[in-house]
């Protein structure tokens, strides 16, 4: 009888301490993936807007090709 109750605390604090280590993994793992979707956001954020600078950067260098033309033009 004192073997069964010696295992079944033993069972018990050994489930105790996976609980508790389960429950720190767990939050380092929710923390982690957190950082990883606003990591996430920025980059689709900036992949966005990349697009956008590309059109108006070509739209700026056709203006300053127009621009040199016209100057070669006037000379």
């Amino acid at each position: 009888m004192e073997t069964i109750i010696a295992a079944l605390a033993s069972g018990a604090v050994t489930l105790a301490g996976v609980l508790i280590a389960n429950g720190r993994s767990q939050a380092v793992t929710d923390t982690k993936l957190e950082e990883l979707t606003r990591e996430v956001r920025a980059h689709n954020n900036f992949a966005q807007r990349v697009p956008v600078l590309e059109e108006k950067l070509k739209v700026a260098s056709h203006r300053l090709s127009d621009l040199e033309r016209r100057m070669e033009q006037q000379e």
